[in-house]
């Protein structure tokens, strides 16, 4: 389970809506316990793809290290990442399996239609190896008020 406070979940979705019609992306810092990955804050990303940003995102080596090290200096750790869908489904594709490398990380997909976020997704990387690994569907438990858009379709 992927557990977000409402502040933050609306983040990572006016961020989607923010970049539209390319995709933005972040990285989610928290603690990870007994299959919950709680985020306590998101952290933007700038997305380096300049071929083809309306489809795909990369985060820089050097980027999400200084984003780790930030999470490190407050207890945090990187429990998953997020990024938008412009005018296509929160689901992931192959290219985001394929690039998706840190199990047990929560993986949060946004569908932004038309410039408006919709439905928000997300997908824990289980597995041991790379080739194991494999997206499952995680439930999405947002605090505080009660949040459009969420959940599987």
């Amino acid at each position: 389970m992927l557990k977000v406070s409402d502040p933050v979940y609306e983040a990572m979705r006016q961020h989607g809506e923010e970049t539209y019609p390319h995709e933005c992306c972040g990285v989610m810092l928290g603690r990870s316990e007994d299959a919950v990955n709680a985020v306590t804050e998101v952290v933007r990303a700038g997305n380096t793809r300049t071929d083809s940003a309306h489809n795909r995102y990369h985060i820089a080596p050097q980027e999400l290290i200084r984003i780790q090290r930030q999470g490190r200096e407050k207890g945090l750790d990187i429990v998953g990442f997020y990024h938008s869908h412009p005018d296509h489904p929160a689901q992931w594709s192959p290219t985001d399996f394929a690039e998706a490398h840190w199990l047990g990380c929560s993986y949060v997909i946004t569908a932004v239609e038309k410039g408006a976020a919709r439905q928000t997704n997300s997908f824990r990387l289980t597995g041991h190896t790379e080739e194991t690994k494999k997206f499952e569907p995680e439930p999405i438990s947002v605090t505080g008020q009660n949040t459009p858009g969420l959940g599987p379709e």
